[in-house]
């Protein structure tokens, strides 16, 4: 009989007040306001750590949401991604009181240079002992690139391009740059490191020129544990080249499993295997212990959630809060000058009412469950057997009590039937149960050693 699949298990978080659960950083008892405090981190960290998560997923921008409604005040005003902490930050003390948790961080590539970042990831993966996974963006809010000296937002698949190169660069820094053995410590001859066994990269391209080497000895893992989240064709194909954790989605099964083939197609592409991807959901879980109490929690979050926060995350392009509910959408789009296949999901048919009440209750999709831990349970077990998922991201609803309940109910009864992951002393050796490094099918291995440092990639893109 096949073994059960094991649940990957990340907690979804944001250095930020109001992550993606708009409005409700104001429910009693929530500690989103606490970001900016030291002992929050430390005290999520072991509520993760004792609660048998194997990570916590680290979103990040770097930029205001300033679309809807012509600025960036409803996002201000909301707390939605503004204040916003450099997530990098906050890992060393998480690692510091933990011995198993993972943490995969948002790093972009479009903004910043490959050189300084590698030696950073280098330093974490050193902190953690190996516990550290970078989750790889592009960045795609406009204000962003007005924040870096640009006029207006990179082309999505250029922004792809540039971050080829920048995996390129890293790649040889992190694989390339030093040997294995290149630090003895000698201090008979006081030699640290073989200067032998360290050598320039010398990387020139079309977007980075970094000479090296690497100011960082080699870490546990040397790459990081590579996620990306994806859907669009570039983005395919750039997690067929690059990414081991894919977080991705779908409004159906057959929509997510379009999804993870095309993916693993674009994998085999590379030379890689279709057991090297895992593939990761964003999920939605309120347990209660009995169907009253899930019911009760999931009532409170529905009533307290903020539109507003959600129609300025989404950059809405017109406000439908302006009209009254009986107004066609298509009529406000045309009176806010807005073009008609700007309609929402719910089309240009829909009365201005039912958008808002759509957004207000219909936002949580195909990975959703409320109930009692043995429901929960069942429900996750269907994510893994039938849609095929490898893991969940698990949204907050509430800091820290979501995190608590999935700890103190669901986790139990996953263990139970055998679904949590177990052992693996840094990341990626628990998500893939094999060695801290990456494969040698994949294209960072082809540096080993300093080979093909001067032997350049066929691009991806263009």
């Amino acid at each position: 009989m096949a073994e059960r699949k094991k649940l990957i298990l990340n907690l979804f978080e944001m250095n930020t007040v109001s992550h993606i659960t708009h409005g409700l950083w104001s429910l009693p008892g929530n500690n989103r306001h606490r970001i900016n405090d030291i002992s929050y981190w430390i005290e999520l960290a072991q509520i993760l750590e004792h609660g048998g998560f194997d990570g916590v997923f680290l979103a990040d921008v770097v930029g205001a949401y300033d679309v809807f409604r012509g600025g960036p005040e409803t996002a201000i005003r909301e707390g939605l991604q503004i204040p916003s902490n450099d997530p990098l930050l906050v890992i060393p003390a998480m690692a510091a009181v933990t011995e198993r948790l993972g943490f995969g961080v948002t790093f972009s590539t479009s903004y910043e240079p490959p050189f300084s970042f590698a030696r950073r990831m280098s330093t974490l993966d050193h902190l953690t002992r190996g516990r550290v996974g970078w989750n790889i963006v592009t960045s795609y809010l406009p204000n962003a690139a007005r924040n870096f000296g640009l006029a207006d937002e990179i082309p999505h698949d250029r922004r792809y391009a540039i971050a080829d190169e920048f995996l390129d660069v890293v790649y040889k820094l992190w694989e390339g740059s030093w040997d294995d053995d290149a630090v003895i410590a000698d201090a008979a001859t006081r030699t640290y490191t073989d200067p032998s066994k360290v050598r320039y990269v010398d990387h020139v391209g079309e977007n980075f020129r970094v000479a090296g080497p690497h100011l960082s000895q080699p870490s546990p893992q040397r790459t990081p544990v590579l996620y990306q989240a994806t859907g669009s064709p570039a983005g395919i194909e750039f997690a067929g080249r690059h990414a081991e954790l894919v977080f991705t989605g779908g409004r159906s099964t057959a929509d997510f499993i379009r999804n993870v083939e095309q993916m693993r197609a674009a994998a085999a592409r590379q030379g890689r295997g279709a057991d090297d991807l895992r593939f990761i959901v964003q999920a939605g879980v309120v347990v209660g212990r009995t169907e009253d109490e899930a019911a009760d929690k999931w009532r409170t979050y529905r009533e307290n959630t903020s539109v507003d926060g959600i129609l300025a995350h989404a950059g809405f392009p017109f406000d439908p809060t302006a009209f009254p509910r009986e107004t066609l959408v298509r009529d406000a789009l045309a009176q806010a000058g807005v073009a008609a296949d700007a309609a929402p999901p719910t089309g240009p048919d829909a009365t201005i009412g039912e958008l808002l009440d759509g957004i207000a209750t219909g936002r949580e999709g195909r990975f959703f469950v409320a109930g009692t831990p043995t429901v929960v349970a069942d429900e996750i077990e269907r994510w893994l057997d039938e849609d095929g998922i490898d893991g969940i991201n698990l949204r907050q609803y509430h800091s820290f009590d979501t995190a608590r309940d999935f700890a103190e109910l669901v986790v139990p009864e996953l263990r139970k039937r055998g679904r949590l992951l177990e052992g693996g002393p840094t990341l990626r050796e628990r998500l893939f149960g094999r060695g801290p490094r990456l494969p040698e099918n994949h294209i960072a291995a082809r540096y080993r050693g300093g080979a093909n440092l001067d032997v350049p990639v066929a691009p991806l893109f263009g």
